[in-house]
């Protein structure tokens, strides 16, 4: 066995690049997390449709998205499928936008789920001097582990065992600059992402791949091992 622990947090993100929701309880399968990034917002670039996301739009951090409930920046709130959210976040972002939904989810790594630790949080604000928000990394599992900073970024290929659910590691995440914004104020920190590429080759936390469909829970037991056979 490599680590094993306990999970400690557990977040959705229903609304891409929006703020999310704390959960006490997540449903995965082989998409990811259900419900996790299953909107994103869409303008047109360069005559195709883009699926916008906080680096071109930063002010979509200030959205929060809970269920099928987007909150604005100034405390309205729309269900997903008015129109009037639309219009919304049209005036707002300052550009002609669509809302669009896909059960999948909408990650960029498809069909897995994000899943940071503890010590290596804890490490990198050690390193920069300041606490670094869990909420920057926007991640779906955080587990507290018996083993040391970055460890999991070696565990490719490996299996995760949290509560009824098997996860497959699949790599280390490579981060790009949306962790660099504040999520709370948008406020750029661009010495967090220098840091990253020049100390950990640009990753935070790996991604993972349920193998079936399983609930997780905050306490649940994390073990994480290699696959007999599997070197």
């Amino acid at each position: 066995m490599l680590a094993s622990g306990t999970v400690s947090h557990l977040h959705r993100w229903p609304l891409k690049s929006a703020a999310g929701e704390p959960r006490g309880e997540l449903e995965v399968d082989t998409r990811g997390v259900l419900g996790d990034r299953t909107f994103a917002v869409f303008d047109e670039h360069r005559g195709a449709p883009r699926r916008l996301t906080a680096r071109e739009a930063p002010r979509l951090l200030l959205w929060r998205a809970t269920g099928d409930t987007v909150t604005a920046p100034d405390g309205e709130s729309f269900a997903a499928g008015d129109p009037a959210l639309e219009e919304a976040l049209a005036r707002d972002l300052g550009r002609s936008v669509t809302l669009r939904s896909d059960s999948a989810g909408q990650q960029d790594v498809p069909r897995s789920v994000l899943v940071t630790t503890q010590a290596s949080l804890e490490a990198l604000s050690d390193a920069l001097g300041r606490p670094v928000e869990l909420d920057r990394f926007r991640t779906n599992l955080h587990v507290v582990l018996d083993a040391p900073p970055y460890a999991e970024q070696g565990w490719e290929g490996t299996r995760l065992r949290v509560g009824e659910a098997e996860l497959e590691v699949l790599h280390a995440c490579e981060r790009c600059v949306i962790p660099t914004r504040d999520p709370a104020t948008g406020e750029k920190w661009p010495g967090l992402l220098r840091w990253l590429f020049r100390e950990r080759s640009g990753c935070f936390g790996v991604n993972a791949r349920p193998l079936g469909p399983a609930r997780i829970r905050v306490g649940d037991r994390v073990t994480c091992a290699r696959e007999p056979g599997s070197g």
